[in-house]
C-alpha cells in the first residue's frame, strides 16, 4: 500500500549520480520541494483538550467593545462598598466582613427598581472579576476571583441569578422593543450580559480544580455540579433554560439576546455537569466492566496524542508542475544512460539508510503511474545493501490501533465461505465450521480474536428484548445521571434546539454570505455609535471576526459533547439527536464550513492580546495603531479555530459512521476534494478525522480517484484503525451497493420512536397491555365527570338517544 516504499526509484538514484557537487541533505530538500510543489511546513504544536487555558476562556467571554464596562463595574462596587464599609480595601477585610458584604449585595438583587438592581449586579460582577483594582498581577486577580466566587456561591448568589435571568428572558417589554428597533447594539442587552457574565465566570472558575483547594471548596464544587445538572432551577436543568433562550433568539422573538454568552455558558454547563473527554473515557471503561465486556484495546486519547502528522498531499497545480519537471528529468536521464550503469552497483552519494529514499518517493502522490512495479525491474535494480543492526533507528512497530471486527463481519465471512465451499448457509451461527477448509478455520480464529462488542450493541439488543416482551421483560433500571436528566429535559423540543444551533453556526461560518433573512448574531458586539476612524473600524472588524470564531467554537463543542454523552448513556438517545442534525442539513453545513482556505482560518489572528481580560485591567494599555492590529499576535495558529475544526470533523464522523445513506451524502456533496485540502493542516488529530471520512467513501469514489490519490490511501492505511474484512480500498464490499437509503433512515427512526415512547411517554402506553377491570359493579360504580353543556342538555340527550330509539331487550339480554 505504501507506494514507492521498496527500493526507491531508478530515476532518483540516477539524478543523484548526475549531481555529485550537491550535498545529500540539500538534494533531499530540493527533491521534496520539486515533488510536493511547496516547502515542508512544521507540525502544529497543538494539544487537544476540553478547553483552552483558563485565562483564554475568561478573555473570550468579553468582546473588545465591552472594555469600558470594567471601570463601570468597579465604580458600582466602590459606591456600594463605601456606603457600608470603612475606607479599608476589600483585600484587607477578614472573612466575616467579606461574607456580610456579600449578603448585603445579595439582598440588593431583590429590590424592585431595575436601575438599582443593575447597579448591584455590576458590583457583584466586579467581585467575580477579582476586585482587579486592588491587584498588581494577573495571578493575583485569578486568586481573588476564586475566593470571591466560592464566597458568593456559599451565600446563595447563583440561585438568585438564575431567577433574575428567568425574569429577564420573560421580559416581554424588552423583547418587543428589540423587535421594533432597526439596529440592535450592546445597550439593548445590558442586564442580560451582566447576569450571564457573572454566571459564566462562576461556572468556569468552580469547574477549575486546584490541588491547593480546601476540602470545603471541593465539597462545594461537587454539590454545585450536582445542582447544576439537576432540575432544581425552575424544575429543569439550567442547560434546558439556556437551550430555550437559543430557540427564542432564532425564532426572532428576542433578537437582543447576547447569543455568544448564552452559548458559552451552555457549553461550560454541559462540560461541567456531564464531564469532558477524560471523564467520557472513564465512564466508557466503567460501563464495559458493568456489562462484563472485555476492556478497551487502547486508550484512544493517548494514541491520538502520540501520533505524528503526515506530509500533506500535493494539490492539482502542484501535480501538473511536478509531472512537467519529471518529464524533463526523465529526458536528461535517458541521454546519460550508458554512463550511469556504473553507478547501479553502489551509489557513492547514497546514504547508509535506504529509508530516506523511501521518504523521497513517498512525497509523490502519483508514483504508482510513473514507475514500473518492482518485479518488472529486477534486472536493473541495485543489489540491497546490508546494514549492521546498530546503525538502524528503532521505530515503533506495528500500527497505532488494534484492529476490530464486528459480529456482523464474522457472520458475513462465514456465510460467503459456506456458500462457496459447501453450498448452504446457517444464518447467524458463527461456531459451526464443519466442512470448511483449514485456512478458513484460521481466518475465523483471527477474526474472533479481534472481535469487539460495543456498548451500543448491548443496548440495542436489550431494547429489542423490551419491545418483544413488554410484560415479562420487567422494569428497566434507568440510572438517573446528569446525562439522563438532560436528555429528559430537552427531549420534547430537541429538533428545534438542533435547528437553532445550526442556524447560528451557519450565520457564524466564515464562508456564509450576508443575507437579509439570516439571523443577526452581532447584537452583543456592535457599539451604540459606529466607528468613525480607520483604527476603530479595524478594531471592530477584529472583534466581529473573533466573536464569530468563539460562537463556532462553543457550538461545535456543545454538539460533540452531547453526541458522545448520549451515545454512552443510550445509543438511541444519540441516534435521535444525530438524525435531527442530519435532517437539519448538518452534513452539507460542515462541508460548506471546510470549503474555504482552512490554513488561513487556522492561522487567523483575530485577537488583540493587550485588550484581553485580565491583562487589560492590571497593565497600562499601550497605544493601539493600525500596524499593531494588522500584525496580530505571534502564535503559530489560533487554538480556538483548530479546536473548532477538529470538533466539526468529529461530529461529521459521528453522523456518518456505519450509516451508508449518510456516507453517500458525503459523496453526493463532493466532500473528497474539500477534505483532502484539509489534510494540508499538519496536525495529527485533525488529519486522522479527515482520513476517517475519506476512508468510508473511497469505495464509492472510483478506481481512478484511488489510483491518483495513493499517498492519501497510504496515510489512511497507516493512521486509521483497520476493520478486518473491510474492503474499503477496493470497492468490493456488499454494503457499497446502492440500497434504498430512505428505508434505512425510516427503520432507524421507527426504532428511536419506539424507544422514546416506551421509556419516556407515560401517557401513550399501549392499551392492549393495560390491566382490564372485568367487575360490573366496579365499572358502574366509577365516577365520571360530565361536561357542563352535557348536564344542561341532559333532557334533550335522553329524548334523542334513549326514548326515541326502540330497544330490543331480548336481544340485549341474549
Amino acid at each position: 500500500m505504501d507506494v514507492g516504499g521498496n527500493g526507491g526509484g531508478l530515476i532518483v538514484n540516477k539524478q543523484r549520480a548526475m549531481i555529485p557537487n550537491k550535498s545529500r541533505g540539500e538534494f533531499v530538500r530540493n527533491q521534496r520541494k520539486d515533488s510536493e510543489g511547496f516547502s515542508e511546513s512544521p507540525d502544529l504544536e497543538f494539544e487537544y483538550a476540553d478547553t483552552d487555558k483558563w485565562s483564554a476562556e475568561l478573555s473570550e467571554l468579553y468582546s473588545y467593545t465591552e472594555g469600558p464596562e470594567f471601570l463601570l463595574n468597579r465604580k458600582c462596587f466602590e459606591e456600594e462598598f463605601r456606603t457600608h464599609v470603612s475606607d479599608k480595601k476589600w483585600t484587607e477585610l477578614d472573612v466575616a466582613q467579606h461574607r456580610a458584604h456579600a449578603m448585603r449585595l445579595l439582598d440588593g438583587l431583590e429590590v424592585i427598581t431595575r436601575e438599582k438592581r443593575l447597579k448591584v449586579s455590576r458590583a457583584i460582577l466586579y467581585m467575580v472579576q477579582g476586585t482587579f483594582a486592588e491587584c498588581s498581577s494577573e495571578a493575583e486577580v485569578q486568586h481573588w476571583m476564586r475566593y470571591n466566587i466560592f464566597l458568593l456561591l456559599d451565600v446563595g448568589t447563583f440561585t438568585a441569578l438564575v431567577e433574575l435571568l428567568n425574569m429577564e428572558v420573560d421580559n416581554s417589554a424588552a423583547c418587543s422593543s428589540a423587535v421594533r428597533k432597526p439596529a440592535i447594539s450592546l445597550a439593548d442587552s445590558t442586564d442580560l450580559r451582566v447576569l450571564l457574565n457573572i454566571m459564566y465566570l462562576m461556572v468556569v472558575t468552580i469547574q477549575q480544580e486546584d490541588p491547593a483547594d480546601s476540602a470545603e471548596w471541593r465539597a462545594t464544587r461537587e454539590t454545585f455540579k450536582t445542582e447544576l445538572g439537576s432540575p432544581l432551577y425552575n424544575n429543569e436543568p439550567i442547560s434546558v433554560m439556556l437551550f430555550g433562550m437559543v430557540t427564542k433568539f432564532c425564532s426572532g422573538h428576542a433578537p437582543h439576546f447576547p447569543m455568544k454568552k448564552v452559548l458559552m455558558l451552555l457549553w461550560k454547563s454541559i462540560l461541567f455537569t456531564l464531564g469532558g473527554f477524560e471523564q467520557l473515557q472513564n465512564i466508557k471503561v466503567r460501563k464495559r466492566e458493568e456489562l462484563r465486556l472485555p476492556p478497551l484495546p487502547e486508550d484512544s486519547i493517548r494514541v491520538i496524542r502520540s501520533m505524528r502528522a503526515a506530509s500533506p498531499p500535493a494539490s492539482a497545480s502542484d501535480l501538473i508542475e511536478q509531472q512537467q519537471k519529471r518529464a524533463r528529468r526523465e529526458h536528461k536521464s535517458l541521454i546519460k544512460q550508458d554512463n550511469l550503469d556504473a553507478f547501479n552497483e553502489k551509489d557513492p552519494y547514497k546514504s547508509d539508510d535506504p529509508r530516506e529514499d523511501e521518504d523521497d518517493n513517498d512525497d509523490n502522490d502519483n508514483s504508482m503511474e510513473a514507475e514500473p512495479f518492482p518485479m518488472e525491474r529486477d534486472e536493473v535494480m541495485p543489489p540491497p545493501i546490508l546494514h549492521p543492526p546498530s546503525e538502524r533507528v528503532n521505530f515503533p512497530k506495528g500500527l497505532p490501533w488494534a484492529p476490530k471486527v464486528r459480529e456482523k463481519d464474522i457472520e458475513h465471512f462465514l456465510e460467503s465461505s459456506r456458500s462457496k465451499f459447501i453450498g448452504y448457509t446457517l444464518g447467524n451461527d458463527t461456531d459451526t465450521v464443519v466442512g470448511l477448509p483449514r485456512p478458513i478455520h484460521e481466518s475465523i480464529r483471527t477474526l474472533k480474536q479481534h472481535k469487539y462488542i460495543s456498548i451500543a450493541e448491548i443496548q440495542i439488543a436489550k431494547e429489542d428484548e423490551f419491545q418483544k416482551t413488554p410484560l415479562s421483560g420487567g422494569e428497566e433500571d434507568v440510572e438517573m445521571c446528569s446525562t439522563e436528566l438532560l436528555y429528559q429535559g430537552i427531549l420534547p423540543s430537541l429538533p428545534q434546539y438542533m435547528i437553532a444551533l445550526l442556524k447560528i453556526l451557519l450565520a457564524a461560518a466564515p464562508t456564509s454570505k450576508a443575507k437579509t433573512d439570516s439571523i443577526n448574531i452581532l447584537a452583543d458586539v456592535l457599539p451604540e455609535e459606529m466607528p468613525t476612524t480607520v483604527l476603530q473600524s479595524m478594531k471592530l472588524g477584529v472583534d466581529v471576526n473573533r466573536h464569530k470564531e468563539i460562537i463556532v467554537k462553543a457550538i461545535s463543542a456543545i454538539l460533540l459533547l452531547l453526541l458522545k454523552h448520549f451515545k454512552l448513556n443510550h445509543v438511541y438517545q444519540f441516534e435521535y439527536m444525530a438524525q435531527h442534525l442530519v435532517f437539519a442539513n448538518c452534513i452539507p453545513l460542515i462541508l460548506k464550513f471546510f470549503n474555504q482556505n482552512i490554513i488561513s482560518y487556522i492561522t487567523a489572528k483575530n485577537s488583540i492580546s493587550v485588550l484581553d481580560f485580565p491583562y487589560c485591567v492590571v497593565h497600562e494599555l499601550p497605544e493601539l495603531t493600525a500596524e499593531s492590529l494588522e500584525a496580530g499576535d505571534n502564535n503559530q495558529f489560533c487554538w480556538r479555530n483548530l479546536f473548532s475544526c477538529i470538533n466539526l470533523l468529529r461530529i461529521l464522523n459521528k453522523l456518518t459512521k456505519w450509516k451508508h445513506s449518510r456516507t453517500m451524502m458525503l459523496v453526493v456533496f463532493k466532500s473528497a476534494p474539500i477534505l483532502k485540502r484539509a489534510l494540508k493542516v499538519k496536525q495529527a488529530m485533525m488529519q486522522l478525522y479527515v482520513l476517517k471520512l475519506l476512508k468510508v467513501q473511497t469505495k464509492y469514489l472510483g478506481r481512478q480517484w484511488r489510483k491518483s490519490n495513493m499517498k492519501t490511501m497510504s496515510a489512511i492505511y497507516q493512521k486509521v484503525r483497520h476493520r478486518l474484512n473491510d474492503d474499503w480500498a477496493y470497492g468490493n464490499d456488499l454494503d457499497a451497493r446502492p440500497w434504498d437509503f430512505q428505508a434505512e433512515e425510516c427503520a432507524l427512526r421507527a426504532n428511536i420512536e419506539r424507544f422514546n415512547s416506551r421509556r419516556y411517554d407515560n401517557n401513550q402506553r399501549n392499551p392492549d397491555f393495560l390491566p382490564v377491570d372485568n367487575c360490573l359493579q366496579s365499572v358502574l360504580g366509577q365516577r365520571v365527570d360530565l361536561p357542563e353543556d352535557f348536564q344542561m342538555n341532559y333532557d334533550l340527550w335522553l329524548e334523542r338517544e334513549v326514548f326515541s330509539k326502540p330497544i330490543s331487550w331480548e336481544e340485549l339480554l341474549q
